[in-house]
């Protein structure tokens, strides 16, 4: 044997060494291999037949607690930072609902590549008060008898406004390519800083507009004529400057 047919030898041992086996003859037809394009449906239908399973026995009593979630507090006490004397009186609240649509474009990449746009509704409260802190002797007038007083209290105020977290909430949020993989390694995205900051900055605008110190200044007219008559007075004057 030439050292030819002693390679075709070697190379027909080994490819009889990778065969499985099998080997057509009479009655028994040639092996078909499935295509991918079959494979591919087949596998989809058994994740599919796996998660409907899976649902199912959720619904089954009993198996709710052997397979739910347990949430688990560890959060520690709150720790006092100040204390602080009021000096105002709150004399109103008005409550405020906003929709705010927040859009970010990049000037040369499109918005699936770089871009977002949130949809938020922010629900808060802004308070009027009337400030009591620098009220002086000029600031409270009462004749000899005790039975008329005048008081002279600066104009209301309005407080900062306070969103409410369970009546906030997003609505969408769409997100380029490069601002998901920044809100991936980012424990707080900044769009969402963004977005609360202006809710409460279209609230506090409206707040200004609604009325809301007038009405404030009414009501504490109202508590200090009261308290006055229940303390003897009859005429009870309260002006702003």
């Amino acid at each position: 044997m030439d050292r030819t047919d002693a390679r075709t030898d070697r190379q027909d041992r080994s490819a009889e060494q990778q065969d499985d086996g099998y080997r057509p003859g009479p009655g028994r037809p040639p092996r078909r291999r499935v295509s991918l394009w079959i494979k591919i449906p087949g596998v989809l239908l058994a994740l599919a037949a796996v998660l409907l399973l899976g649902t199912r026995l959720f619904l089954i009593p009993g198996l709710d607690d052997l397979f739910g979630t347990e949430t688990k507090d560890r959060t520690g006490p709150a720790v006092l930072k100040s204390l602080q004397d009021m000096s105002s009186y709150e004399a109103a609240a008005g409550n405020f609902q906003v929709v705010v649509d927040l859009e970010k474009d990049a000037k040369f990449l499109p918005d699936a590549i770089r871009g977002s746009r949130t949809l938020y509704v922010g629900a808060g409260t802004v308070g009027g008060s009337v400030s009591m802190a620098r009220l002086g002797k000029d600031d409270v007038t009462v004749n000899e008898d005790r039975t008329a007083a005048t008081i002279r209290l600066p104009h209301a105020t309005l407080g900062r406004p306070a969103l409410d977290p369970d009546r906030s909430y997003a609505v969408s949020k769409q997100r380029g390519l490069l601002d998901r993989l920044g809100d991936f390694f980012s424990d707080n995205p900044n769009d969402e800083q963004a977005v609360h900051q202006l809710a409460a900055k279209r609230i506090g605008e409206a707040a200004k507009e609604s009325g809301l110190t007038a009405r404030a200044e009414k009501n504490t007219t109202s508590m200090l004529q009261g308290l006055l008559h229940s303390l003897g007075f009859k005429d009870v004057t309260v002006t702003y400057r």
